[in-house]
């Protein structure tokens, strides 16, 4: 590297000399040159809830991008279960107009899949299109075989992705955390494994016969990683993600909180350690939150009781690094992978040599109260965390620096 880079710099060969220009050069990111901090590519979450509009009270655009830059995201995309739900030109137009007057990152918004996401008929698909990152109905399932069938052909005309929260209603039975020791030693409703990993199943048997791209949202099972990885290897068009909860927790972490509870629940520790193996070897293509504010009131209620989803993305690096990169289980190379370069090439998201700055060797205990999110509820409260973001950079623009 240069003798005058000071930092670490991780990235490509292409972003590596990117960055020796912009540090070295006595411009406005000379002080990011220090040997105590180390840059990365602008990180990329493919799923995230910024709730506006319709639900302003919990998130906004400009709250969530804010909070995203403070995680060192420079791109997120947001998912669609808003009101009005962004099934048409005209419903996903307040969204873009809040985004291109709000955001202070890249926001590439969702397209439900179907009409007011409830699986009857299809969205305006043609008619967004050109607007959308991609088509999901997140937060529910496509019960509908034919249903999704017609999706997929028709997001394959439009050169799409499928992105799917897969969930068979029929099997949750009133669920709300995982069926496993936990639940039953408490006497909670359960939800089992198989409402997950039996939606995937049948969506890879529809991708092999329609050909359609198709990516699978926050994955927790061990049978959903297996699926996932045989269908690889068959050539499926698939990848897939999960959260740092799912890769850190599981169901005897719970306790009587909503601060536990998230779709899909945290399940058992052979669940965890699968995910944690399909990261190591590549099954398991990125990282993402599903950074899902609500209110205090609303996470307030106990495991029963609170509304499902807890935030992340001013934690989620931190996480990641403190129990899989200092611990050695991933390089902070794959780090860059998960969070960066496999979601941008996945959703074709450019990276505008967007980067964000990191000071790996600082603590910092987890407190919702410093967030910029407006949701404040995340099962790592309290705990201790290495890697302090320190600025993250988008279009050449400081969007936060802390």
């Amino acid at each position: 590297m240069d003798k005058f880079i000071k930092a670490n710099v991780i990235g490509s060969s292409s972003f590596v000399s990117d960055m020796q220009t912009c540090l070295s050069d006595g411009g406005a990111f000379a002080e990011f040159n220090n040997s105590n901090f180390t840059i990365l590519p602008g990180f990329c979450d493919v799923h995230v809830h910024f709730r506006e509009p319709g639900f302003s009270y919990k998130e906004t655009i400009k709250s969530g991008s804010m909070c995203a830059a403070r995680g060192g995201y420079t791109a997120v995309c947001t998912m669609p279960n808003l009101n009005p739900v962004p099934d048409s030109v005209e419903n996903l137009r307040a969204q873009l107009d809040k985004i291109k007057s709000d955001a202070v990152i890249d926001v590439y918004p969702y397209g439900s899949i179907t009409v007011g996401q409830i699986g009857e008929s299809l969205s305006d698909m043609e008619g967004i299109s050109n607007d959308v990152i991609a088509f999901s109905d997140d937060g529910r399932g496509v019960q509908s075989d034919l249903m999704m069938e017609e999706a997929m052909k028709k997001a394959k005309l439009l050169n799409k992705m499928i992105v799917a929260h897969c969930e068979v209603n029929e099997l949750l039975k009133g669920g709300y955390i995982h069926d496993g020791d936990y639940a039953k030693a408490h006497n909670h409703r359960g939800i089992c494994s198989e409402s997950e990993w039996a939606q995937i199943e049948r969506d890879i048997e529809l991708v092999e016969k329609t050909g359609c791209p198709y990516h699978v949202c926050h994955i927790s099972t061990k049978e959903s990683v297996q699926l996932i990885r045989e269908a690889k290897l068959r050539g499926v068009d698939i990848t897939c993600e999960t959260g740092p909860h799912y890769l850190v927790l599981d169901d005897s972490d719970l306790q009587e909180d909503g601060k536990f509870k998230m779709n899909p629940p945290l399940r058992s520790k052979e669940d965890k350690l699968a995910l944690i193996e399909g990261i190591v070897d590549g099954t398991i293509d990125m990282i993402a939150t599903d950074h899902a504010p609500h209110s205090a009131e609303e996470k307030s209620k106990g495991l029963e009781k609170s509304a499902f989803g807890i935030v992340g993305l001013e934690t989620a690096f931190p996480v990641i690094y403190t129990h899989f990169i200092r611990t050695g289980v991933i390089s902070i190379e794959k780090a860059v992978e998960l969070f960066s370069y496999n979601p941008r090439t996945r959703f074709n998201i450019p990276s505008n040599c967007d980067f964000t700055v990191w000071d790996l060797n600082e603590k910092f205990t987890v407190d919702p109260d410093e967030f910029l999110s407006m949701g404040k509820t995340t099962p790592f409260e309290g705990e201790e965390l290495f890697s302090r973001c320190v600025a993250t950079v988008h279009n050449g623009k400081i969007v936060y620096k802390g």
